[in-house]
């Protein structure tokens, strides 16, 4: 690690290895020379004077990039495409000739953006299936566990452990929808030229406009694509990078919402996310367990969500057929927006699987409000026994203003239930009372609710993705 520069705590601490090669110079300048050997390997079946002895002698050095020979040579041109045609051009001294072969610099760089972003979206994808799976098991687990629900962060009828997790849960789904649909549309630039027009193509195939025609699909094909975008200037519409960090930024935003929820909960010690053996929550309070990992999930999220409007203003300001103001600011806001998302779900896998839940804690609290969510029963256990209901009605509302007194102005126990008994209007004992304090008979359908949920909405979508689950998220701080 180097300590005497800025080092990106994107690579440092977050992102795994894995995007961080995605987003490496060695695949973006391998993608190049697969791009080069795509549109020569087109242009020979075309009809071009381009040899097989070329075309092999390209595919050869595919991946042995002479970066030396291509920095040098930059550092006289000032033009990172050229320098890496010459750098190819010394290993391949056949094929020299025609490498970019009628092509512009977008050529290789936005097709070679699209390629990358597109890879990117495929392990966010993979991570986030990962994500929602462990949610789904921990929903599954806790279906049955009552625990008290919260409205403006006040108490509110109950609900359950597993009820709210799949709260979290359709949140994401939602999101894989929307990042579902981006990665179907992903489309290359193709080889359009200089301003989209394909002028310089018309000069090498002779103005044969049916043969021009078939060039951007079959590049497109070499390169894994279904189709290019039908129209575009010198670039691809930078609407895509907007589109695509949009997805992250609905990512960050579900991911931000559970990594509160958690906190709060923590706070109430009811839920907490893993604490290791040897983990120091505070340099001063050494009996500190906060909840960082939630914290960072929070954090990395806010990021990610302000990145996603990098692209929208570059797209807005674009002029004409291009303007090169969009160039470093891509540099950043992609892979930066890319890399803390994968970060975000890293932490998420890693908070999910890992989550303890404290019953008893959760039991106390629920126990501690249940009775003033238990008065519109216990009103008409009264009314059964006798009881006029509008005056049991305006009894059950002073209690409840009396007990609730106790417990926030003398710091007391919730007593209502024993307020009640007293109260021969009710014609209840307070065993009977208690009787109905069984919180599962307040959580509704929750339970059900979630079982339908998993079995009905999450299992067919895991189903159809089986083949990337099992990712296990390793952090490094």
């Amino acid at each position: 690690m180097s300590t005497d520069r800025y080092v990106s705590p994107l690579s440092e601490r977050y992102a795994s290895r894995e995007m961080q090669y995605i987003f490496s110079p060695d695949m973006k300048f391998r993608t190049w020379r697969r791009l080069w050997i795509a549109l020569a390997e087109t242009e020979k079946e075309l009809g071009l004077n381009i040899t097989q002895e070329q075309i092999d002698e390209l595919k050869a050095h595919v991946d042995d990039i002479n970066y030396d020979v291509a920095k040098e040579r930059e550092r006289q041109v000032r033009h990172d495409v050229m320098s890496h045609v010459y750098a190819y051009g010394v290993q391949c001294p056949k094929a020299k000739g025609i490498i970019h072969l009628g092509a512009t610099s977008c050529y290789v760089g936005d097709n070679t953006d699209i390629i990358v972003m597109t890879e990117a979206l495929k392990l966010v994808r993979k991570k986030l299936v990962n994500v929602i799976a462990e949610l789904a098991k921990f929903a599954d687990e806790y279906k049955a566990q009552p625990t008290l629900a919260f409205t403006h962060f006040q108490p509110a009828q109950p609900t359950t452990v597993g009820k709210r997790a799949t709260l979290w849960t359709q949140e994401f789904l939602l999101d894989l929808e929307d990042l579902e649909y981006v990665i179907s549309t992903m489309k290359l630039l193709g080889s359009k030229g200089t301003t989209g027009t394909q002028a310089s193509f018309l000069e090498l195939f002779d103005g044969d406009q049916e043969t021009i025609d078939k060039i951007d699909p079959m590049i497109a094909e070499k390169m894994g694509f279904k189709e290019c975008y039908p129209v575009s200037g010198q670039t691809y519409s930078r609407k895509v990078d907007t589109r695509v960090l949009n997805v992250l930024a609905g990512i960050a935003a579900s991911a931000h919402k559970m990594s509160n929820d958690i906190r709060l909960l923590q706070h109430l010690k009811e839920v907490e996310e893993p604490f290791e053996k040897s983990q120091i929550g505070s340099s001063a309070m050494a009996y500190k367990r906060n909840p960082m990992r939630s914290e960072r999930i929070a954090s990395l999220s806010r990021f990610v969500m302000v990145d996603a409007l990098n692209p929208a203003i570059t797209s807005a300001t674009q002029w004409f057929e291009r303007t090169l103001d969009d160039s470093a600011n891509k540099r950043l806001s992609v892979p930066e927006g890319f890399l803390a998302i994968d970060g975000i779900l890293d932490l998420c896998l890693n908070v999910v699987d890992g989550l303890v839940v404290y019953p008893k804690v959760i039991e106390k609290r629920l126990l501690s409000e249940l009775p003033f969510m238990a008065t519109e029963n216990i009103m008409m256990d009264a009314v059964k026994a006798g009881g006029d209901r509008q005056e049991l009605h305006e009894r059950i509302r002073e209690l409840s203003m009396e007990a609730g007194r106790n417990v926030k102005v003398e710091g007391k126990e919730n007593n209502l239930l024993e307020l009640i008994a007293a109260d021969p209007a009710f014609n209840l004992s307070l065993e009977e009372l208690q009787k109905t304090m069984d919180p599962a008979k307040y959580v509704g359908r929750a339970k059900e609710q979630t079982e339908t949920f998993i079995d009905k909405v999450v299992r067919p979508i895991l189903d159809s993705h089986k083949d990337l689950l099992g990712v296990k998220a390793e952090i490094n701080v």
